[in-house]
């Protein structure tokens, strides 16, 4: 089962204007084929099918554990995504008349690149590449062959983090930017667990390709934090007492890439800190959350009362 907490991984930067396009090149980063969505539909079902887990155990539970974080990977996405179609939040403004709708309040949306974006999802995130095409259950590969599947994961995280440099080098927005370089250290984490995974059943020494593809960390300004509060060297269980055998894998004197800031791999109990999710303002003329939200407003603070 998961646990959902009301946090997103980290904080991120609210975005500089809105940039519609700058959300679709993000959206490519959650549908397309290297995408989060590619990431946890993967793992999800690999972890589901997974053979002889209480035998293989720490491989098991290494699939298993990145499956959750990818699962916050998603939701980190699509809330970039989202606030980047809607732009900086203003105050109040669901609390505006709606637009004269006569007037076309959403003329700039026809020259959007995902336009329905707006027209169908109201600036909201779908499980859809940076041209729309959905994505779909062919990127998923679950072949019950543990040392394939593991290799297969390493291949997909090395693709993913090509995929995110690509978006990181399309867009300039401190939203997107932000998470590009925080994914990029999370994937390279990955494709490192990975590794060292095949290496303790094959002996080949697989971390030897690493960094694949060859991308320095310390020339990305969005990742430094990440590299200097450690987080290129921290697996997390996202559980509260399970999956702690990835220590097997992620630890015993393991050290983190040698062009990453040095230091032992470690083992995390739980769950990044995390940070806020920014709160996407009501659009009277879209009807999100209605066409009169302060009747919405006030059903809720009543419920809200009456649960305390």
């Amino acid at each position: 089962m998961f646990l959902r907490v009301d946090k997103l991984q980290i904080e991120l930067p609210p975005p500089a204007t809105q940039d519609p396009n700058a959300a679709a090149a993000v959206q490519e980063l959650l549908g397309g084929k290297y995408g989060e969505m590619s990431t946890l539909g993967n793992y999800l079902f690999q972890s589901f099918n997974f053979r002889s887990k209480s035998k293989l155990r720490p491989f098991y539970s290494l699939v298993a554990a990145i499956t959750a974080e990818e699962l916050g990977h998603v939701e980190l996405v699509s809330n970039a995504v989202a606030m980047l179609n809607n732009g900086p939040d203003i105050p109040g403004r669901d609390q505006e008349d709606p637009a004269d709708i006569s007037g076309a309040p959403y003329e700039t949306m026809k020259d959007a690149r995902l336009a329905s974006a707006f027209l169908s999802h109201a600036g909201g995130a779908v499980p859809v590449d940076g041209n729309g095409l959905s994505w779909n259950k062919d990127f998923i590969t679950t072949t019950g062959n543990v040392i394939f599947d593991l290799l297969h994961n390493f291949h997909l995280e090395c693709g993913a983090r090509l995929h995110k440099l690509r978006v990181y080098e399309t867009v300039s927005d401190p939203t997107g930017r932000e998470v590009c370089g925080y994914l990029l250290v999370r994937g390279s984490v990955h494709a490192h667990a990975y590794a060292l995974a095949l290496k303790k059943i094959t002996g080949v020494e697989i971390e030897k390709m690493l960094p694949t593809p060859n991308i320095p960390l310390r020339n990305i300004p969005e990742c430094q934090k990440y590299l200097e509060e450690g987080s290129h060297r921290r697996l997390y269980t996202f559980s509260p007492q399970d999956y702690a055998e990835i220590a097997s894998v992620w630890g015993n004197g393991e050290v983190a890439l040698p062009d990453d800031p040095p230091g032992e791999l470690e083992v995390v109990e739980g769950m990044p800190d995390g940070g806020k999710i920014q709160e996407l303002v009501g659009e009277p003329s879209a009807f999100t959350p209605d066409y009169a939200p302060e009747e919405m407003f006030e059903i809720a603070s009543k419920l809200y009362k009456a649960s305390r």
